[in-house]
């Protein structure tokens, strides 16, 4: 279902409130690699983007109950910040290096790799979790 309870979009800000499912990642991981890329994303930003985007809300899709969850993008100086919001509490672990015979497990490791940060926190209260990455745009330095 696209029709977002909340959305933003404003010069450095994208924000929508959706619901995570299988069927809609290709939407929303269109939708915010058109963002980055608007915001000046070389095609290695707007991959990682994409990417991300995917893993991030495929993952709510696959491990939390409650598939409400909001993705936000935030351009911040030369920087990128893609957020999704969701309403459990267990954070993900990432190792150092993923089992590459396990069935799941090596998405958000390979996020950790190719973006420029990542990471992931409590919302206040623990109502929930943050996950989150961000990427350098061109002309911003690594």
């Amino acid at each position: 279902m696209r029709d977002p309870v909340q959305a933003v979009h404003r010069e450095n800000v994208y924000g929508r409130s959706l619901n995570a499912c299988a069927v809609e990642v290709k939407h929303w991981r269109s939708a915010a690699g058109e963002v980055a890329r608007e915001w000046g994303g070389s095609r290695d930003v707007v991959e990682t983007v994409r990417l991300g985007v995917s893993e991030l809300i495929s993952n709510v899709a696959r491990h939390v109950q409650n598939p409400r969850c909001y993705l936000r993008m935030m351009r911040i100086g030369t920087e990128v910040t893609v957020q999704v919001f969701d309403r459990c509490h267990r954070l993900p672990v990432v190792g150092n290096a993923p089992d590459w015979a396990a069935e799941s497990g090596r998405g958000l490791w390979m996020l950790r790799e190719m973006a420029d940060g990542f990471g992931c926190e409590r919302t206040l209260r623990c109502a929930g979790k943050i996950v989150w990455f961000r990427c350098v745009l061109p002309g911003g330095g690594r």
